[in-house]
């Protein structure tokens, strides 16, 4: 089986995570995505794999998501997408 876990190494969620998959018998691919985010066109596809909206795929907590006003539900899902590629961090991995 093959996996692949967006990873954030100061998360906890995302430590246990992939300790869990781990404990499977799984290693799996690891992207640092703070550090290497996806491309535009990943990150769409990975939400639409998701069954998410775009707005959906937001992190609020921990985030500047406040800060950069992405509770406009004016914003289309053009400017999300741009923010969450701007700043990874607010890419909320399910």
């Amino acid at each position: 089986m093959n996996a692949t876990i967006y990873h954030n190494p100061n998360c906890g969620t995302s430590r246990n995570t992939l300790a869990l998959i781990r404990h499977a018998g799984i290693e799996p691919t690891i992207i640092e995505y703070l550090r290497d985010p996806p491309t535009c066109e990943r990150l769409i596809e990975l939400i639409a794999a998701a069954g998410l909206s775009v707005r959906d795929a937001l992190r609020q907590k921990g985030t500047p998501y406040d800060e950069l006003g992405l509770n406009d539900p004016a914003l289309s899902d053009e400017k999300l997408l741009d923010a969450m590629l701007a700043k990874p961090i607010l890419i909320n991995r399910p």
